[in-house]
């Protein structure tokens, strides 16, 4: 029934439609027939009546069971009219909208908060990456968690008309000349806290294998080839990357070799003007749709980084893991692969270098998906426990509900003024004071983050019960999170490795004089 043919109802008039075959409910304001649907029900019609709502108000009810989403899709075909006199309260958010959702969102969103970061520039660019995921991406996200297929080309081909790939890599030379978001943003004018924006949001679908096939592999592979590759390297495969034409994935990571990259295995030979590569690596993002793979091998002469590209001697399998197969994560093999010498990224023996300077803005990008993924788990638990009954009252009334909920709030704001504080000093140093100055601080804040987000997890699971372990329905985003915030704690670096490295870099730069 189209909503120009909807009915008005009193309440008096709903009341008489409350027995089996003949069963009407209102939920916010808004009349439905459920008479056919109650034998559908996953219930059937004995709980819509033993529940006491047949004939009555079931908002409180509906709520304590199911999602905002189940009214707008499942039950949408049901409504027949609205009670009269009465207003629909619960809305759906337009798209790019602010959550009022206290700490829903960082502060500079906040109203009524100020930052000393954020621009008005900022702000529209916000409201237009929020509008278009929502609308766009969210959708596609869903789809690709659920059946673990990779990202559509039509989705990559509208993300390459906003230049996404292109503003993921963070502000460069590679950005002269394109049109960013529209032309939200000058290209001279992105920075940091623009790419900032672009991880925090893409992180909200709660879909978190979607989020790392969500191109990641060019995010993390590119840079190398922009840094160490010739001219002419980054003219012949650069532009289709960056266009969506072709992907790209980092191959580091070994069965052998995880956080310690100077042991992996995969070999370089030299035969005249071309490399010939030999060896595996496992657990690479994106690789499964890769046409190049950016290769950190052994050479005579020490590690080097080499841009292979797919071939008859280049083969890859899937990695099942615990997040969704729609990240491509991959076993790749190079079977006597042959390269071009022109190929190598840096010098030769120089791989290391290469690696561990690229390492600072995956760790950064890695810190700021899951920032984003925490604040919507902070969302997610706060209305949860405000609308959830239980012992006659919110879930919010009960002291220990709250104080998981502070611990869960204080997590996400501390996070969320490092990550700023980390970001602002990235807008002001160049790529060699990061690489310097940057690489201690950057991992001891990913360690931190991912331990606050896997401390989070387990706080929300907790609020939501048996949903926060349920796939799908109300918990479905906690159970998300819950299952997959471990790979912020391993991706681009173990956590125990980074906490390591942070002191280790703190102590090199003790000054000599500092006594008690």
């Amino acid at each position: 029934m189209s909503p120009t043919h909807l009915k008005e109802f009193t309440l008096e008039e709903v009341a008489e439609h409350n027995k089996e075959g003949d069963l009407w409910v209102v939920i916010d304001s808004k009349v439905y027939d459920l008479s056919r649907f109650a034998n559908l029900h996953p219930g059937g019609p004995d709980v819509l009546l033993a529940s006491g709502v047949a004939g009555k108000d079931a908002t409180t009810a509906f709520f304590g069971l199911h999602r905002h989403e189940v009214l707008r899709s499942q039950y949408a075909r049901l409504q027949i009219g609205s009670i009269r006199g009465q207003e629909e309260h619960i809305k759906s958010p337009e798209p790019g909208a602010i959550s009022h959702v206290p700490y829903a969102e960082p502060t500079w969103l906040t109203p009524g908060f100020h930052s000393p970061y954020y621009s008005d520039n900022h702000r529209r660019f916000h409201h237009a990456v929020r509008a278009f995921f929502m609308k766009e991406l969210y959708p596609e996200a869903l789809r690709c968690e659920e059946s673990g297929k990779r990202i559509s080309q039509e989705m990559v081909d509208k993300l390459s008309k906003l230049n996404f790939l292109a503003m993921r890599l963070g502000p460069g030379k590679y950005l002269k000349g394109l049109t960013l978001m529209g032309g939200i943003v000058k290209p001279e004018e992105f920075d940091y806290f623009h790419e900032l924006i672009l991880n925090t949001e893409l992180a909200r679908f709660g879909t978190r294998g979607f989020v790392d096939g969500l191109l990641n592999g060019g995010v993390i592979a590119l840079p190398p080839i922009f840094n160490y590759g010739t001219p002419e390297l980054q003219m012949q495969y650069v532009p289709d990357i960056l266009a969506g034409k072709k992907y790209i994935a980092l191959a580091i990571t070994e069965a052998f070799a995880g956080s310690d990259v100077a042991g992996v295995q995969t070999t370089a030979a030299r035969e005249g003007n071309e490399w010939v590569i030999t060896g595996t690596k496992k657990w690479i993002t994106n690789g499964t749709f890769a046409d190049y793979f950016t290769t950190l091998c052994q050479t005579d002469s020490g590690p080097t980084v080499i841009l292979v590209p797919r071939s008859s001697t280049v083969s890859t399998k899937p990695v099942k893991t615990s997040y969704s197969a729609t990240a491509g994560t991959a076993y790749v093999t190079f079977s006597g692969a042959r390269v071009p010498v022109s190929h190598t990224l840096g010098g030769v023996g120089q791989g290391l270098r290469v690696i561990l300077s690229n390492f600072n803005h995956e760790r950064w990008m890695v810190v700021g998906t899951s920032l984003g993924a925490q604040r919507l788990v902070v969302e997610e638990c706060l209305k949860w426990t405000d609308q959830r009954m239980a012992f006659g009252k919110p879930l919010n009334a009960q002291p220990v509900i709250r104080a998981r909920l502070a611990l869960m709030i204080e997590r996400v704001e501390a996070c969320q003024s490092w990550v700023e504080n980390i970001t602002y000093q990235m807008n002001h140093m160049t790529y060699a004071e990061q690489s310097d100055k940057l690489a201690g601080p950057i991992a001891l804040l990913k360690q931190f983050v991912s331990r606050s987000g896997r401390e989070t997890a387990e706080d929300a699971t907790q609020i939501f019960g048996g949903r926060g372990i349920t796939v799908g329905g109300m918990g479905k985003v906690i159970e998300n999170f819950h299952r997959t915030s471990p790979f912020d704690a391993i991706l681009a670096g173990a956590e125990d490795v980074l906490g390591d490295l942070g002191v280790r870099q703190a102590v090199r730069k003790m000054p000599k004089n500092a006594k008690l």
